[in-house]
């Protein structure tokens, strides 16, 4: 790992670390601290999204026309901004333009994160970037969470504070090292073995990104992802876990750690495995154990014979998902940043990231209304089509993916081999010829 990219991973780290501090306690922090009821807490949450809809199909094209350090910057002090204003505020207004303040900074900040990150990998590399920061990102919210429950007290507002203080002196941490990271003219995409694209001006944006069939595909792939899974936490599957499986608090508080520890535990365990597997495959394992997941959930609530069955099952479905987002990790932003044009890195990750934040936006407000409806049968048999579709999909778009781009591991011995010569090798003529198959192994065309 390169100077600059420790850099970039170490700021991601305490910024996570510092959101951490908050994420659990926000909505207590405003219905209940503060006094404004859950129905302001509710439009508090929600404003996140909205905030990050709005600034999202913009930040692409400034990231490419002026980089994304000046970017990243920018969205480090405007969240900081943001959560200082939540910790300080006590008025309505000013506490949702706070959340707006802070929904944009951060949704500003992960795209340019995500292109510093590229611009700092090779293909061969890639993989492992960004699934460390995975890590680091939930190693950093599991540990302030943590600290940030011990030092919280609904009795006294001034611990919310110096909780919102934290992730305020975090954010701007992580604008400070971006500042000093050196990041190079440009990304290293196609000379490293991924496919060279033509290069269109970032001006061309959208209209190149929709015309681009296998980035629409991904999208969509991202959508149901993000619905299915991430989406569904905090709404529909914490309702099914405590309406029906009639788990405690406690309980569906130690599976969300187990969701976590997998993550923690297992993720370079799992990049090993996956790295060398191709993306499309990868994608369409994910979605059957996230199959059976749902369906481990959906047999929590007929076991009524025995609670400790019960509960044990929707454990294993929170670090079921756990176990598909350690694979997904090194596997769906490296695959983004490989299909973008080298001047289009940043709209693809935003673009990536506007339909991560409509599935996070949708899937809670969806798994909430059939909660609330007690359609808990028709929500998971929802969900279980939703990851079948997510296997189908990444099979069928396995099919307009370069071998460079579906199988990065290939392309990177490919360039190991066309570099080393043969112990025995006299001459440089009989290096080419004796490369020739090795070249011939490896076809330009799409893969099968």
């Amino acid at each position: 790992m390169g100077a600059a990219l420790r850099r970039i991973q170490i700021g991601t780290a305490l910024s996570a670390f510092g959101n951490g501090f908050t994420v659990p306690f926000t909505f207590i922090y405003v219905s209940q601290v503060r006094g404004l009821g859950a129905g302001t807490a509710g439009v508090v949450l929600a404003t996140f999204a909205v905030a990050a809809l709005f600034v999202l199909p913009f930040t692409g094209r400034v990231i490419d026309q002026r980089g994304p350090v000046p970017v990243a910057v920018v969205g480090t002090v405007l969240a900081a901004s943001g959560s200082l204003g939540l910790g300080l505020s006590g008025s309505e207004p000013v506490v949702i333009a706070a959340a707006g303040a802070l929904g944009a900074g951060i949704a500003v900040v992960q795209p340019a994160l995500a292109t510093m990150i590229v611009w700092c990998s090779t293909t061969a590399t890639r993989s492992r970037a960004f699934a460390t920061q995975f890590f680091l990102n939930n190693l950093g919210l599991g540990l302030g969470g943590l600290l940030g429950g011990l030092l919280v007290d609904t009795a006294h507002p001034a611990s919310f504070i110096r909780l919102f203080a934290i992730e305020a002196a975090m954010f701007l941490v992580l604008g400070a090292v971006i500042a000093t990271v050196r990041m190079p003219h440009a990304p290293k995409l196609g000379g490293d073995g991924a496919a060279v694209r033509s290069e269109p001006s970032a001006s061309g944006g959208w209209r190149t990104l929709l015309n681009d069939r296998a980035m629409v595909m991904v999208s969509v792939l991202g959508f149901v992802m993000f619905f299915a899974c991430y989406g569904q936490f905090e709404s529909g599957l914490s309702a099914f876990a405590v309406e029906v499986t009639r788990i405690s608090p406690t309980a569906l508080g130690v599976a969300l750690a187990a969701n976590t520890a997998v993550i923690v535990l297992a993720q370079f365990v799992v990049l090993r495995l996956v790295e060398q597997r191709r993306r499309s495959r990868v994608i369409a394992l994910v979605g059957l154990v996230w199959t059976i997941a749902w369906l481990v959930a959906g047999a929590s609530g007929l076991v009524h014979g025995s609670h400790a069955i019960a509960v044990a099952a929707i454990i294993s479905t929170y670090a079921l998902f756990g176990l598909g987002e350690a694979m997904l990790a090194p596997t769906v932003a490296p695959l983004v940043a490989d299909l973008a044009p080298a001047r289009m890195v940043g709209q693809y990750n935003s673009a990536f990231a506007l339909v991560k934040q409509l599935a996070l936006a949708l899937g809670p407000a969806v798994g909430g209304l059939m909660a609330g409806a007690g359609a808990y049968g028709a929500y998971i048999v929802m969900l279980v089509l939703c990851s079948l579709a997510i296997s189908v999909t990444a099979l069928r778009m396995g099919r307009r993916l370069t071998p460079a781009q579906d199988s990065p591991h290939l392309a990177a011995a490919r360039v190991v081999v066309r570099s080393v010569p043969r112990r025995d090798e006299p001459t440089p003529v009989e290096a080419v010829k004796a490369a020739e198959p090795v070249e011939a192994a490896v076809p330009a065309t799409s893969a099968p």
